[in-house]
């Protein structure tokens, strides 16, 4: 075992976590901002939808098919088969979930691209999208010969835990930059909604931390 915790507790507790931060995220989103929606004439409701799609998307589902190869006692091939369709569903989301920013953005008449957060967001989807992309071509279809797989596989996976760390990092920030946004209108800064917001950050970062927790509990599966 690399450090001594066992995949089997680290991911369990995860999978809790994850189950947790959905349900926070959901109760701040539909309860106290008023619900989700693609079009509305409260442009607000469209903004909504990003970060439920970007939680449940890009750290949610990316997190559990990082998980994936130390949680699930089944063949190999299909371990490798799920990874790739729980990355690709978290891809989609995650572009989805930037997509409603912009939408919000500019039917509101908001500049976009102005803060580190949203700088950070179109870094991760773009090395997000590459990373799948050549695991893709070089683990699955076409596929690259053993040489090229057992090369490929100490510098696929660190990057990997790279990306979901810096989703994390910008995922917090965008926490940080709706909640200060918000408690510059009317949401007190010491009132159940911050409160709320602050707790999901802090589940999805302890989240985040038990899947690399797991990644890094036993040695890494050869491709």
């Amino acid at each position: 075992m690399g450090i001594g915790v066992k995949a089997a507790i680290s991911s369990s507790i995860a999978h809790f976590l994850a189950v947790v931060a959905v349900i926070l995220v959901l109760v701040w989103n539909i309860r106290f901002r008023g619900g989700l929606a693609w079009e509305s004439q409260d442009k607000s409701l469209v903004f909504n939808l990003h970060p439920v799609l970007m939680l449940i998307g890009v750290i949610i589902i990316g997190g559990e098919a990082i998980m994936i190869y130390k949680s699930l006692p089944i063949k190999k091939s299909y371990k490798k088969l799920i990874h790739l369709i729980l990355h690709l569903a978290a891809l989609i989301l995650g572009a989805i979930g930037i997509y409603t920013a912009f939408k919000y953005h500019n039917e509101s008449g908001i500049p976009n691209m102005f803060s580190l957060h949203s700088w950070l967001g179109i870094g991760v989807i773009s090395l997000y999208a590459i990373q799948w992309i050549f695991g893709f071509l070089v683990f699955f279809f076409p596929g690259g010969s053993k040489g090229i797989r057992s090369n490929s596989l100490p510098w696929h996976v660190p990057f990997g835990i790279f990306v979901f760390a810096l989703a994390l990092v910008t995922a917090s920030l965008g926490y940080l930059e709706r909640l200060t946004f918000l408690q510059l209108g009317d949401v007190a800064r010491y009132g159940s909604e911050s409160k709320l917001v602050n707790f999901t950050a802090i589940v999805t970062l302890l989240f985040g931390t038990f899947v690399i927790l797991t990644t890094v509990s036993g040695g890494y599966t050869s491709a």
